[in-house]
């Protein structure tokens, strides 16, 4: 049995064993609409903590966490444990809170919680923006099952998808949230043992601890620092959004959906427990992983990182613990979109057509609609690669966004302010336009949007406390707003603790040319153009020298990207002949030498040529400081190799001293004198600019283009702009 059949068996091994576990929940599920969105408020602590622990992680955790590792080192840890902190500060609170209304009103979708009253338009809004975003959420999990595919068994990842959308229904018709759960947890058990060994085998392929931080020091100091460089908008923001997107959690429906399951505030504790103590460890194994795939796969660059986990699995384990590590991952992705499906319908159901709430039959056809929705979003995404194959990209869009849009109006409620229609959706709008715009401005390469969507949302609310009459005056509810010496107390916490930070990063985060970034392959398209310092016409005789001293002040822009300088010469023969010899041999003109030498600080060049009896002639004498192996195709470079050896970084600058000879050769015989005392040339003297584009080649997908000129390209802090490469077991 080969290497790639003995994958493939393993792979389909381990899915019928998880499709078995999840289709195993026909027996004793009920035909109800309760059990099919809740399993009728009975499942077990345990069960629910292990489902939430995948279906919060998901194919993020082994695609997109993976491939944010690998481009940011140790400075991802911040995202880890951050997070973490926002998802215990939402269960202890925010979900006990959702747990006890779940409860006592009989509440099944998270868009219900914003309304007391059934089918508001608030709850309406809620629900239509939870089905946007989730369609894109469970589009990132089909898509992450698609990379998995395409990596370890060679297939396309339409294919992926496709399965992907069947096993998504037949999760959904066989035993509702119930078998989405049953899954996970089968799921999470074999997935850590395996993570487990893999962690294992890549530290000790990595040279144990002290070597894995050894090699991350040499492929990039950058790599080995808790800071990453070039935050544009500081550390405090920065950490801050990972804060926020962990206390989001309480903000995605499909999570929200396990708590819902619970019985009651006691089952709610002892699912918390079981949440963190399975999830630490996991995310602790994952980052891992993830340094050891910089360290083991360094070939992938860029366009590969995402892609780390499995082929890390596909070198470093034999194919059958490969099949392993592959099933884990689809299987993950598919119960987890198989939950968001799930969320999207009691949405629809509960809140947009609350008629349809007891219709169980109804209520399958919404499955179906709503899967098949998500799909077509997948796969109109593998034809648009700058939208839609990046797994990261649509996660922290579709996270941030229902994030954003309940997590303030949850916080609100709480507090025993209840705002009418009119307040609560102006805040969903303000969230959402937040996340939207500032994914739009680029700027969450930066912060992750959960910061500008709360941000947002919180600034819509203060300020309908103050400026409408319908909305109650004190935005805290129940609770008294601070004044005086306790407000000031906060505020100074709040700016020690942020100046902390920022002085922490200043000291300590990388100057942006500490490490040489990610390996890849690219085209780099080059134009380029010149200007003129001087140019006119000299006769210079023999032996003489015209000298000339020239400066780039006279183009006032020291932007330019001067890579070259040249001086172009242009000459023809005045040599005469003179006497009776010259009619019979001896009256043809000897060549003359023209030299032009061209001296900028280190740079320098000098190139002859000679003219022609009867003919124009010309050359030129060209200097260049550029690296010319850097345009065209290249490959298994970073973006900062393409930069230095592109860039003058202000080298063609300053003096240029030119400087243009003549050696007279004259012809002549018996009877007949050649007359030959110079020449005259005609000169130009340019410098050379360089524009170029970078893009970067991607495996079967549109590459990105970046326009420099003279620019230094700012590093990735968020795996964004991520594509996959296939692969197999040799």
């Amino acid at each position: 049995m080969t290497e790639n059949v003995l994958l493939l068996a393993s792979f389909l091994l381990f899915m019928f064993f998880f499709a078995g576990v999840g289709l195993a929940s026909m027996r004793v599920k009920e035909d109800t609409t309760d059990d099919y969105l809740v399993a009728g408020r009975g499942m077990h602590p345990a069960l629910a903590a292990l489902s939430a622990v995948s279906t919060w992680n998901s194919g993020y955790m082994f695609i997109g966490f993976i491939g944010f590792i690998f481009l940011n080192g140790y400075s991802a840890i911040w995202i880890a444990v951050v997070s973490t902190i926002g998802q215990l500060v939402a269960w202890i609170w925010l979900y006990k809170y959702i747990q006890k209304q779940g409860e006592e009103r009989g509440i099944r979708s998270l868009s219900s919680l914003v309304s007391n009253t059934t089918g508001s338009p608030e709850a309406k809004t809620a629900a239509v923006l939870s089905v946007l975003f989730l369609s894109i959420y469970a589009a990132a999990q089909l898509t992450a099952g698609g990379v998995a595919l395409e990596v370890m068994l060679n297939w396309s990842p339409t294919i992926g998808i496709l399965i992907g959308f069947v096993l998504v229904v037949a999760y959904c018709y066989a035993g509702g949230i119930r078998a989405s759960i049953w899954t996970d947890a089968a799921q999470s058990c074999v997935m850590i043992v395996g993570s487990l060994i893999l962690c294992f085998v890549a530290i000790k392929g990595s040279g144990g601890f002290s070597g894995l931080h050894n090699e991350l020091e040499i492929i990039d100091p950058a790599m080995v620092n808790l800071f990453p460089s070039g935050l544009m908008f500081g550390a405090t923001l920065w950490i801050a959004a990972f804060f926020l997107g962990g206390l989001g959690v309480a903000g995605q429906p499909q999570v929200v959906s396990r708590v819902m399951t619970l019985k009651d505030d006691k089952a709610r504790k002892e699912a918390m427990v079981w949440f963190f103590v399975w999830q630490t460890p996991f995310i602790a194994i994952m980052f891992l992983i993830g340094l050891a795939c910089r360290v083991l796969l360094p070939e992938l660059g860029t366009s590969g990182a995402e892609t780390g986990l499995p082929k890390l699995a596909m070198e470093q384990l034999n194919p059958f613990l490969g099949g392993l590590i592959l099933a884990s991952i689809f299987a993950a992705t598919m119960s987890t979109a198989d939950s968001q499906v799930l969320a999207c319908t009691a949405a629809i159901t509960d809140d947009v057509k609350p008629e349809w709430s007891q219709d169980h039959k109804t209520t399958k056809k919404v499955t179906l609609v709503v899967a098949a929705f998500a799909t077509v979003i997948s796969l109109v995404g593998q034809q648009f690669p700058g939208f839609g194959d990046s797994v990261f990209s649509l996660v922290v869009l579709a996270v941030y966004g229902l994030g954003a849009i309940f997590v303030p109006l949850l916080l609100v409620r709480m507090s025993g302010y209840e705002p009418d229609s009119t307040h609560t959706i102006a805040m969903m709008i303000a969230a959402m336009s937040g996340v939207m715009i500032w994914t739009i401005l680029g700027f969450g390469d930066e912060v992750f949007p959960s910061v500008p969507g709360m941000g947002a949302a919180f600034a819509t609310h203060f300020a309908f406390c103050q400026f409408r009459d319908e909305s109650p005056d004190n935005p805290f509810g129940r609770f008294a707003v601070p004044k005086g010496k306790p407000m000031g107390i906060g505020i100074a916490v709040v700016l020690l603790l942020a100046a902390t930070v920022e002085g922490s990063y200043f000291a300590f985060a990388p100057d942006e040319s500490d490490g040489p970034g990610v390996q890849g392959s690219y085209n780099v398209t080059a134009n380029f153009r010149t200007l003129t310092l001087d140019n006119g016409g000299e006769y210079i005789a023999d032996g003489e020298t015209f000298s000339l001293n020239l400066t780039t002040d006279s183009l006032n822009d020291d932007s330019l990207n001067i890579v070259g300088a040249k001086i172009s010469m242009s000459y023809s023969e005045d040599e005469t002949s003179a006497g009776i010899g010259c009619l019979a041999s001896g009256g043809g003109a000897e060549p003359d030498t023209i030299t032009g030498t061209l001296i900028h600080n280190e740079f320098n060049g000098s190139e002859s040529g000679e003219n022609q009896e009867g003919v124009p002639s010309s050359h030129e004498t060209l200097v260049e400081w550029y690296n010319d192996s850097m345009i065209g195709d290249v490959s298994n470079v970073t973006r900062d190799d393409i930069v230095a050896g592109l860039n003058s970084n202000g080298a063609g600058l300053g003096q240029y001293s030119i400087d243009i000879s003549v050696d007279v050769d004259m012809g002549g015989g018996q009877l007949c004198t050649h007359t030959d005392d110079g020449e005259n040339v005609d000169y130009t003297i340019e410098v050379i600019i360089l524009d170029y584009t970078i893009t970067e080649i991607k495996e079967g997908s549109v590459g990105l283009d970046e326009q420099r000129s003279n620019r230094v390209v700012q590093p990735l802090h968020i795996a964004r702009y991520l594509d996959c490469t296939v692969g197999s077991y040799d």
